[in-house]
C-alpha cells in the first residue's frame, strides 16, 4: 500500500490500497461502471482500514450493496429536473434559486441523491452559454432574493471562473445572498487558498458557505485550518448533514458532531434524512430513528448544536421538518413536554 496516496477512482486502486478486499473487485468494478468514485487522500488518511464499519469507509468508499436497487429508489429525488426552467437552474421556492455550477465533486458520496448526475461521463460545468441564460434568468426574475451555488462542487472552480461567477452575481441589485454548499474544505482542504477565499466574497452581499459534514472525525486538522480561513474572512458558516445509519445514527455519535462543528464557528442547520437515491437503501435510517435522536439531543446539548431534521419529499415538493412534536393540545389548553420526557401543562 502506498502511503501517500493519490485520490482513488476505480476498483483496482480502491482494493491495491486496501480500502477493499480483493473478492470484491468484481462487484465495486461493476459499481463504479455505475456511479462516480473519488476518494482524495485527505479522506482516505482518515479511515481506518481494519475497521469493517469506519464511517468515514462507509460514506465513501463504494460497496456492492449499491448495485441493490429498490423500486421506491428515484433517478431524480428531490425532483430538481420538475423545477428546472433553464439548464443549470432549479427555481423550487420563491426566493431562491439553485445555480448549478459543475457537476465534478472533489468526493463522490456513496449516499449522493445527485448520483445519476454527477461524475465523468457527465458535463464538467455549465458552458458559457448555458451559465449566460441561468444568470440572465435570476436577473429577469426579481423575486430572487438568494442564489446558492452548488453542482457537483461550486468550490472545484478555480478562483477566476468563481469570481467572475460571485462578480455577476454581485451585480444583480435584488440579489443579497449568495450561500456556497460545499464539501471541498473537508474533501481537499488545502484548496481553501486566500485567493479562492477571495473569490468566494461579494463587496455589499453576503456570502454564507453551507459544508456538508457527517462525523466528527472529517473535521481533520487540515480542514479545520481552512474552515479557520473561511471564518476568519467573515463569511457565515452552516453545515449540514445527513443522517446515515452505521455513520452517525446515535444521539452520542451526531452530539459529538455538532459539538465540534460549534466549535469550529459552524452553525448546524439541517439533518437530512436519507433521500431516495438509486442504491443506497443500505444507508438509510427509519424516520424513527431520526426522531428518537432529535428527542435525546434536545436539551442535553446546546441549542447552538440543534439542527432542524428535514425531510425532502420526493419527486419535488420541498423539504419539510419531520423532527419530534412536543406539544399537545388538551382540553383548551396544551400539553408540553420539556427535554427530560415530562409533560406540563400550558393554558396561554
Amino acid at each position: 500500500m502506498n502511503k501517500h496516496i493519490r485520490t482513488l477512482h476505480t476498483a483496482e486502486q480502491i482494493v491495491d490500497e486496501g480500502f477493499a478486499r480483493p473478492e470484491e473487485r468484481a462487484a465495486l468494478e461493476a459499481v463504479a461502471a455505475q456511479y462516480a468514485v473519488a476518494l482524495p487522500p485527505a479522506l482516505a488518511e482518515l479511515i481506518d482500514r481494519s475497521d469493517a464499519n469506519d464511517p468515514i469507509a462507509r460514506q465513501f468508499v463504494p460497496q456492492a450493496a449499491e448495485l441493490d436497487r429498490r423500486n421506491d429508489e428515484l433517478l431524480d429525488p428531490i425532483g430538481d429536473d420538475a423545477h428546472s426552467p433553464v439548464e443549470g437552474i432549479v427555481h423550487r421556492y420563491p426566493d431562491r434559486v439553485l445555480l448549478k455550477l459543475t457537476h465534478v465533486c472533489a468526493v463522490y458520496c456513496r449516499f449522493c441523491f445527485r448520483r445519476e448526475m454527477v461524475g465523468p461521463g457527465k458535463p464538467n460545468a455549465l458552458s458559457r452559454e448555458a451559465l449566460a441564460g441561468a444568470l440572465d434568468y435570476i436577473r429577469s426574475h426579481k423575486d430572487i432574493w438568494e442564489v446558492i451555488l452548488t453542482g457537483g462542487d461550486p468550490l472545484i472552480l478555480s478562483p477566476r471562473r468563481l469570481r467572475e461567477t460571485m462578480q455577476a452575481l454581485g451585480a444583480i441589485d435584488h440579489v443579497k445572498i449568495v450561500r456556497i454548499h460545499t464539501r471541498v474544505p473537508i474533501a481537499d482542504p488545502k484548496r481553501i487558498t486566500p485567493e479562492l477565499v477571495r473569490a468566494m466574497k461579494i463587496k455589499g452581499k453576503a456570502t454564507y458557505v453551507a459544508l456538508h459534514v457527517n462525523h466528527a472525525r472529517e473535521l481533520s486538522a487540515d480542514a479545520r485550518t481552512a474552515i479557520d480561513r473561511m471564518a476568519d474572512a467573515g463569511m457565515p458558516l452552516l453545515a449540514q448533514t445527513v443522517l446515515l445509519k452505521g455513520v452517525n445514527d446515535t444521539a452520542q455519535t451526531l452530539s459529538a458532531l455538532m459539538r465540534a462543528l460549534v466549535e469550529c464557528r459552524i452553525k448546524p442547520y439541517y439533518l437530512h434524512h436519507g433521500d431516495l437515491a438509486p442504491g443506497t437503501s443500505h444507508l438509510r435510517t427509519d424516520i424513527a430513528t431520526g426522531q428518537t435522536i432529535m428527542r435525546e439531543m434536545r436539551g442535553t446539548v446546546s441549542g447552538l448544536c440543534q439542527p432542524t431534521y428535514v425531510l425532502d419529499i420526493p419527486n419535488g415538493h420541498g423539504k419539510s421538518p419531520i423532527g419530534p412534536g412536543y406539544l399537545e393540545q388538551e382540553g383548551e389548553g396544551y400539553s408540553v413536554e420539556d427535554f427530560t420526557g415530562q409533560r406540563h401543562a400550558y393554558s396561554g
